[in-house]
């Protein structure tokens, strides 16, 4: 018994399609009466019929969307295509749970023109199209997840056309996309198909099925044919289903450059008919990711559209910040995320720059040719982070504009005691702190413990642990020592009083004094971490994705009107007397009493899609595209590009691509 249907392209029908009105009789093998087209005749008013125990009760439909959603973590602003969608079941749920940008294709015009009825009566903005599921007439990179349900999958003749459909789903979800297949346990049917069965459909209509294995053993033949007791026979129809177990539609996946190929759940359908299942008894979800660079989009610069060239870093070389020294999957799901929030960018065209062995002449190539840089190269030159300082100076040097913080800026913001000495001199209050030098082997310390030992050159919270919390000199000592080994003996250390009070972060969009926006103020919630652990959120929380850590939360800060105004006006005075730019983030703690002490001033702060600058963002209502756009928007009011200052060249000259083959040029 069929459960749902795929999409295909019509054949000439020959002498095997669909009988109606009368019966072949008794056949001897099933496979012999299959058309290679099948699925291109029979999904019409009568599988609505046999099938409707399953594809038209919304208790099912409602049980499946539950599924989905918890497995793909779906969110109702991400862009679905229900593939093979049939009459619209899935779509429509989707749609009628908030889901805005779902659309559903089919082969079937019959069941095409019911889904479009039925959205129409409920009101519901779906968009439904007929097509052919190996030929998907979608842009590439369209869809954040693709869905294909009901035991839709493996309809074709071919391995190969089905291979056809999951290279075209490829092509159409963005990177980091997901797929999801429902399809019938094909290991499970082999051993347990029922061979010949009969279910009423109503008072006067019923089918009578016949079952085999083809010759082959890998798809599963079925005959129904279909009986109304006034009328007669209705339908004598055939048609053919692959069957996969887990192992070979893994292979498949893979071969078509899926990745993560997992089946999470298996359950059994629940039918209130409780008849002849078929295909449908027994079911396994499969999901699957895209990992995959966006396609590049060649096209001629259109008037008024900013080229802007993105700088990263290189994914190539050791990165001595990251737990591995290596770019990861979430390094690379992170720039992906960014790309696409820069897809969502009107009127601009980006290109993207991460070779840092060619960076120098690619630059220089781009001088004249492009607005200016989007500098989000935090790793800095070559993956140093003491380098980071050096893109900005090196842009400068070739007079190409840029967003974010000049050289200087990083060059004082990287040294943490500088940076203290800065808000003391302008009245702002900072913890307790002494200073030890590489020659330094013994030490006091002048305040009381706890203490918190850290770097005192860096960033991303590096050498910034668990042990750097001490209660004791014993403690302390190990936490100096435990730096010195991961750092070098030559760096400095800075131990502050530690403060048990609020951890706070402020946000700033802009260059102050001139123009800004104060995002909302963030603490962070360290409720679900062990009690026994000091509360700090260090190198654990950012990189450590099996430590406690990983689970603190960022919420929106409770304080007194009193404490933020103070806050604010600081974190000004800061950004200002340091020349900060653009975007920056200010790290703070209270103390015993509630007095804020600032830790840091991070200019070009972390800008990936769940850093502390998109959460506050986030609560101040924009999304992560739109922080992105703040920030680029925040660089062209400052160089003055919104006022016709920006390269003419750059707009007139056609473009000339660098010779980096990791630039990809992409309009959004």
């Amino acid at each position: 018994m069929i459960k749902e249907k795929p999409s295909g392209k019509n054949q000439q029908a020959g002498k095997n399609e669909k009988i109606r009105g009368k019966t072949l009789g008794p056949v001897g093998n099933l496979d012999e009466y299959v058309a290679s087209d099948w699925w291109g005749r029979i999904f019409n008013s009568l599988y609505l019929k046999t099938d409707a125990d399953v594809v038209d009760d919304i208790r099912i439909t409602r049980m499946e969307i539950d599924h989905i959603c918890r497995l793909l973590s779906l969110s109702p602003d991400q862009k679905i295509l229900d593939l093979c969608c049939g009459q619209g079941r899935h779509t429509l749920e989707l749609a009628r749970r908030g889901f805005r940008n779902v659309e559903g294709l089919d082969r079937s015009h019959y069941l095409i023109q019911k889904a479009k009825d039925r959205a129409k009566a409920e009101g519901l903005k779906v968009r439904f199209r007929e097509g052919d599921a190996r030929k998907i007439s979608y842009p590439p990179d369209t869809f954040d997840a693709v869905l294909i349900l009901g035991n839709s999958f493996g309809y074709f003749e071919s391995l190969m056309d089905d291979l056809e459909v999951l290279k075209a789903v490829l092509k159409v979800l963005k990177p980091w996309g997901k797929l999801l297949i429902d399809i019938a346990d094909g290991n499970y049917l082999r051993d347990n198909f029922q061979a010949r069965s009969w279910e009423w459909l109503g008072n006067k209509m019923f089918v009578c099925r016949e079952r085999s294995l083809s010759l082959d053993g890998e798809r599963l033949v079925s005959r129904e044919v279909i009986t109304h007791v006034e009328k007669g026979v209705i339908a004598d129809q055939f048609y053919s289903e692959r069957l996969y177990s887990r192992e070979s539609l893994a292979r498949l996946l893979t071969s078509a450059g899926f990745s993560e190929v997992a089946f999470p759940v298996e359950f059994n359908t629940d039918s209130q008919r409780a008849q002849d299942l078929g295909m449908m008894e027994r079911r396994i979800l499969t999901t699957a990711f895209v990992r995959k660079e966006w396609t590049p989009v060649k096209s001629k610069a259109k008037k008024g559209e900013k080229h802007v060239a993105v700088v990263l870093g290189d994914p190539n070389k050791p990165d001595p910040l990251k737990p591995q020294s290596l770019f990861d999957d979430d390094d690379f799901y992170t720039i992906d995320r960014m790309k696409a929030a820069l897809k969502e960018q009107k009127g601009y065209r980006f290109t993207y720059l991460s070779n840092h062995d060619t960076l120098l002449q690619n630059l220089a190539q781009l001088v004249g040719k492009v607005d200016y840089v989007f500098n989000l190269c935090d790793e800095g030159l070559r993956n140093s982070p003491q380098k980071e300082l050096h893109l900005p100076a090196l842009l400068e040097a070739l007079g190409i504009p840029y967003t974010g913080s000049g050289p200087q800026c990083l060059a004082f913001c990287y040294d943490k005691s500088l940076v203290r000495g800065v808000a003391k001199e302008i009245g702002i209050p900072v913890p307790s702190a002494f200073f030890i030098k590489p020659e330094d082997s013994t030490f006091e310390l002048p305040f009381a413990f706890p203490v918190l030992v850290k770097p005192n050159f860096g960033d991303s919270s590096f050498g910034i642990t668990a042990r750097s919390f001490a209660r004791n000199p014993e403690e302390l000592i190990d936490a100096v020592l435990e730096i010195r080994q991961k750092l070098g003996y030559e760096k400095p250390i800075l131990v502050e009083e530690f403060l048990p009070g609020k951890d706070l972060s402020v946000g700033i969009l802009g260059t102050p004094p001139t123009s800004y926006t104060v995002l909302p103020v963030i603490e962070e919630d360290y409720s679900a971490l062990p009690p026994e652990l000091p509360k700090i959120c260090g190198y654990e929380a950012k990189w450590c994705p099996d430590s406690p850590y990983w689970n603190i939360k960022s919420k929106p800060a409770e304080l007194s009107d009193e404490t933020e105004k103070a806050l604010v006006t600081w974190c000004l005075q800061l950004a200002e007397r340091l020349e900060c730019r653009d975007y920056t983030r200010f790290d703070w703690r209270l103390d015993a009493e509630g007095n804020p002490r600032l830790l840091e001033v991070n200019p070009n702060p972390g800008w990936c899609w769940d850093g502390h600058l998109a959460k506050m963002a986030a609560h101040a209502g924009l999304g992560y595209p739109e922080l992105l756009g703040a920030i680029l928007k925040a660089a062209e009011d400052r160089l003055g590009l919104d006022n016709g200052d920006s390269s003419k060249k750059a707009r007139e000259e056609p473009e000339k691509q660098p010779s980096d083959t990791q630039a990809v040029c992409e309009r959004a």
